[in-house]
């Protein structure tokens, strides 16, 4: 045989090639489309776990948790008002995924005592899906 017959590929395996990387694609991007808002909405749900804590260790020190003026920024650089401040309480205040600030309301209106959250995609009240909001009222434990 010779060998000058055999190099290369013929059209119609390229063809078959691209057809099953075609029908792979179909399959797999779906499935993986949603995985970047997936993350963001567990990372929101994690910094809102660190940030309770952190609030939680603010309480245990000063007998209270931060009013609503003092906000988030209480856990990072002592405010006034905090005789017993062991902090910083965390290094610095993370964004949401989404670049905006996580809210804090002191006193909270949807869970017993302070909420921390985000306002999610859209950064609107409200909302389904990946632009609900995310809060410690809706944490698991």
């Amino acid at each position: 045989m010779n060998q000058a017959n055999h190099r290369g590929f013929t059209l119609i395996e390229v063809m078959v090639v691209l057809v099953i990387i075609g029908l792979l694609a179909v399959i797999v991007v779906p499935s993986v489309m949603d995985r970047p808002d997936e993350a963001r909405q567990i990372k929101a749900t994690q910094d809102i776990r660190a940030l309770e804590n952190a609030l939680k260790l603010y309480r245990l020190d000063n007998y209270r948790y931060p009013s609503q003026q003092e906000g988030l920024n209480a856990l990072v650089d002592k405010p006034d008002s905090a005789k017993n401040w062991k902090g910083p309480y965390v290094e610095r205040l993370p964004g949401d995924p989404w670049d905006s600030p996580y809210r804090y309301r002191n006193p909270g209106s949807k869970s017993n005592s302070v909420d921390v959250y985000s306002l999610g995609a859209d950064g609107r009240e409200g909302g389904d899906g990946i632009d609900a909001d995310i809060g410690n009222w809706s944490l698991d434990g």
